[in-house]
């Protein structure tokens, strides 16, 4: 079935210059590879994880120059010969999450989000979004938003894996919780049709980039409310959270992306 989706790439992509880097140089992360793959809980205690660097702490979406995040968030990542994986701390006093159908508009709740273009040509892209729930949106990109699109909502990575372990409750408002953690094993076959059909070796780059979403909410009746703009009355823009930033509000700027190599 993805085959299909790939094959429509050729379809409706047409050749776009790619925007100059508005702001600095994007960020790099030295993939190690793994020989004993983790164990896709949520929990992060495998001895492979132990191995791997964390990123840096995330920025705001458009860069040093803007407000820091009021929580921390940082990523670990990991590949074999099967699968990229990638792993989540996300600092939160308030975890929360409402949707429970895969392939929703997950952003609607706090989030954390994965953008991968194997190749780096801005062009057929992988988009991944996961929930405190463990409910996951996957889709694929022919090229960015402001290039036409489109997304192709229906695309789903066969064999993909993913747990999420909560440090304190769920939806509880009277407590005050420590943190989320995110567990996800991409599986290179899959990706692989982005990429000519080519898992990476040793030596190889990937474009990368990790998003998250908070909402500003209230606590009302025991539950967890969006907070309102009181002029308009509608829910107040959310905060946008990333590894490498991306100079502006806008994460399908894959020229923007981090750069991961791969390493033995």
């Amino acid at each position: 079935m993805n085959l299909i989706f790939i094959a429509l790439f050729q379809l409706l992509s047409s050749c776009a210059a790619i925007d100059p880097s508005p702001k600095g140089i994007p960020l790099s992360y030295e993939c190690y590879y793994t020989v004993t793959p983790p164990q896709i809980d949520g929990t992060l205690d495998d001895e492979c994880w132990e191995k791997a660097p964390w990123t840096a702490s995330f920025q705001d979406i458009r860069g040093k120059d803007f407000p820091k995040p009021v929580y921390d968030t940082r990523v670990k990542m990991l590949w074999d010969d099967h699968y990229f994986y990638v792993a989540a701390w996300l600092e939160e006093p308030h975890i929360q999450g409402t949707i429970t159908q895969r392939d929703a508009v997950i952003f609607r709740d706090n989030d954390f989000e994965v953008f991968i273009d194997p190749d780096g040509d801005t062009q057929l892209y992988y988009e991944f979004e996961i929930n405190a729930l463990n409910t996951i949106w996957d889709l694929l990109l022919v090229k960015p938003y402001r290039e036409g699109g489109p997304a192709l909502n229906g695309y789903d990575a066969k064999g993909l894996r993913s747990a999420v372990y909560i440090d304190g409750t769920l939806n509880d408002p009277s407590d005050t919780d420590k943190a989320w953690y995110v567990e996800i094993a991409f599986p290179l076959d899959v990706l692989a049709e982005l990429n000519g059909n080519r898992k990476p070796s040793a030596g190889d780059q990937w474009r990368v980039n990790f998003s998250r979403v908070e909402w500003h909410t209230n606590i009302e009746n025991g539950k967890y409310v969006k907070k309102k703009d009181p002029v308009s009355g509608k829910p107040l823009s959310e905060e946008n959270w990333v590894w490498s930033p991306q100079g502006v509000v806008d994460m399908h700027r894959p020229e923007m992306w981090g750069f991961v190599h791969f390493l033995r």
